[in-house]
């Protein structure tokens, strides 16, 4: 996947998610979590479990149905679905309760 630090904020994904567009007050939405990824790849970044625990919510995260508008509407050519499903398998994989 292309680089999440590419993303230029211009939310063309957001305004391309129909679950974003009816559960927009509490889906965080494409754009907002191709920004988390962004810090979720990252290994110098200590705050990985935290950031994982604030996400791991039915509506924050798992409104995301992989209908993949964002990819298809991202100017840059970015994936934010496919960074949605690396965070849910990040999620998954991790232990949050430690």
């Amino acid at each position: 996947m292309d680089q999440p630090s590419a993303c230029i904020l211009c939310a063309c994904c957001s305004t391309s998610c129909p679950s974003y567009w009816w559960n927009g007050d509490k889906y965080l939405g494409p754009a907002a979590l191709l920004a988390s990824y962004r810090w979720l790849q990252d290994s110098r970044d200590d705050a990985k479990k935290e950031r994982l625990k604030e996400l791991d919510d039915s509506s924050k995260l798992y409104r995301c149905h992989t209908i993949m508008n964002c990819s298809l509407a991202c100017p840059k050519d970015l994936n934010p679905g496919q960074a949605i499903a690396e965070i849910k398998k990040m999620i998954a994989t991790e232990d949050l309760n430690e």
